[in-house]
């Protein structure tokens, strides 16, 4: 799909669709009003025969009556004047492009007169975001299914200025589609090995990308992660992305850390069958991972940033870890496996440690669908935020207000610690079910090395089966990526 600035004076054609935003409770007015006069006032009709107020996420689609040459006429609420800012410009790209994109226009033009050129831009990424399918294996789904509208015109008072702020939306969305896209992806297409080339390729955008292979892993001691994969005949790989955008080359780096379970059976503690096929979204904290580095590089951000995966797969053969085995970590420290389901949590222990050891990061934050538990706690809305650092965890629940992927902090009470005591080894890597999103990040915490730390718990938000969110069509969300992105830009760059 095409996006493009242009002026007020635009024409829509006969297979165009119109967007104007209207104010809540206000005179129809701006780009509305005119239309309005255009067509004689059938606006105001369909306005006061319905139940359009303009409040927030509302749209009202009208075949376009008599004196206007496009094909439809649709009005976005914006909620009331004060409260519009950045995310509400971008969901009303969201809702004038779901409103029609599968009724035959072929070009939306939405007229945002009035509004600042980084606001535009903002309409713009809503509609990228929006616009997003994962439809590469489907082969026989009829055209009238299908979206139609391929051009989209913002029509905008200095079009310059739109494209020009609209160059790091672009890109950032880029970089969430590709997260999308990873997630997306059925297991027996994206496997650990393949997932490790789709981030080799990602080096034509700066980025520096390393792979180590089951071998080199053994040589360090990754007998958590290894342990994991041990049942599967797909090789465990461990991806290394740096990128270095500082004036101090040699300035120390911030670290995001990924889980990248590409297919989770549950391993010998095998999980339901049912809704075990969303299971190939075991590895969203990953793709976030490599998602957010796209971002960094593709706007060439000023800061020095590594991102580790984890990329692993949990399968039960007859070589595949049992409960009760007890595993040595890259750390010296053991571990008990109780439940090989608890695999995220190995995974992450030696991908943490070897981070910490290997690059001694100003901090490290783990994103992963870890827990059913943070489901529970906080819904389908929220990621649970862990973290020993009152200032990193601040500035992460900022960023998370800001971009709209949304943080809640979570506890880490010292007396829940003891827990996951194992009275084999070191410790064991599940806990009770009570409190088991907090046990799980107490027994991650162990692998931090007193490096300043945060744990995203994003079993919650990584992927939405049935979104009711302009923005996330139903599946992949690529949570993770623009909070990583905004976090670094408000709080680290530079």
């Amino acid at each position: 799909m095409k996006i493009e600035f242009v002026a007020h004076d635009v024409e829509a054609g006969q297979s165009c669709a119109v967007a104007v935003g209207v104010i809540e409770g206000a005179p129809l007015g701006g780009a509305a009003a005119g239309l309005d006069e255009v067509s004689g006032g059938v606006l105001t009709r369909a306005i006061a025969g319905g139940r359009f107020t303009g409040a927030t996420g509302q749209t009202l689609n009208v075949v376009a009556p008599h004196g206007l040459t496009a094909a439809r006429i649709v009005l976005v609420g914006l909620g009331k004047p004060e409260a519009f800012d950045d995310q509400t410009a971008e969901f009303s790209g969201a809702h004038a492009y779901n409103a029609i994109k599968t009724t035959g226009v072929d070009t939306l033009v939405f007229r945002t007169p009035g509004i600042p050129a980084a606001r535009a831009a903002q309409v713009a990424f809503g509609v990228r975001l929006a616009a997003y399918r994962f439809d590469k294996y489907r082969t026989t789904e009829k055209s009238d299914k299908k979206p139609s509208v391929a051009k989209v015109k913002i029509a905008v008072d200095d079009p310059k200025a739109a494209a020009k702020a609209f160059k790091h939306e672009s890109s950032l969305a880029d970089a969430i589609l590709f997260a999308r896209d990873l997630v997306s992806e059925p297991a027996n297409i994206l496997y650990p090995e393949e997932f490790a080339r789709r981030v080799k390729a990602l080096g034509k955008h700066g980025l520096d990308v390393e792979i180590l292979g089951e071998k080199e892993m053994k040589k360090l001691g990754m007998g958590a992660l290894l342990g994991v994969g041990q049942g599967s005949v797909r090789e465990t790989q461990l991806a290394v992305i740096q990128w270095n955008g500082a004036k101090n080359a040699s300035a120390q780096p911030i670290a995001f850390v990924g889980k990248g379970v590409c297919f989770d059976t549950g391993g010998i503690s095998l999980k339901s069958p049912d809704g075990m096929e969303e299971m190939i979204t075991d590895m969203g904290g990953a793709a976030a991972v490599a998602g957010a580095m796209y971002a960094l590089a593709a706007r060439k951000a000023k800061v020095n940033a590594v991102g580790i995966l984890g990329l692993v797969e949990n399968m039960p053969d007859g070589n595949a870890q049992r409960p009760g085995d007890v595993v040595t970590t890259m750390s010296g420290q053991t571990v008990e496996v109780i439940n090989t389901d608890a695999e995220g949590r190995l995974v992450l222990a030696d991908a943490l440690w070897y981070c910490a050891q290997r690059f001694k990061p100003r901090f490290m934050i783990d994103l992963a669908t870890l827990t059913g538990a943070i489901v529970v706690s906080l819904g389908k809305d929220l990621g649970g935020l862990f973290s020993n650092d009152e200032t990193l965890a601040e500035n992460l629940l900022k960023a998370s207000k800001a971009s709209g992927d949304t943080l809640w902090r979570m506890p880490l009470p010292a007396q829940y610690d003891r827990l996951i005591d194992s009275a084999v080894a070191d410790m064991k890597n599940v806990g009770p079910r009570p409190g088991g999103s907090i046990t799980a990040a107490l027994f991650i915490q162990r692998f931090v090395d007193k490096t300043p730390w945060a744990h995203l718990d994003i079993a919650s938000t990584a992927w939405k089966p049935n979104s009711t969110v302009a923005t996330i069509p139903s599946g992949a969300t690529g949570f993770g990526v623009r909070l990583l992105d905004r976090l670094v830009a408000d709080s680290y760059e530079g």
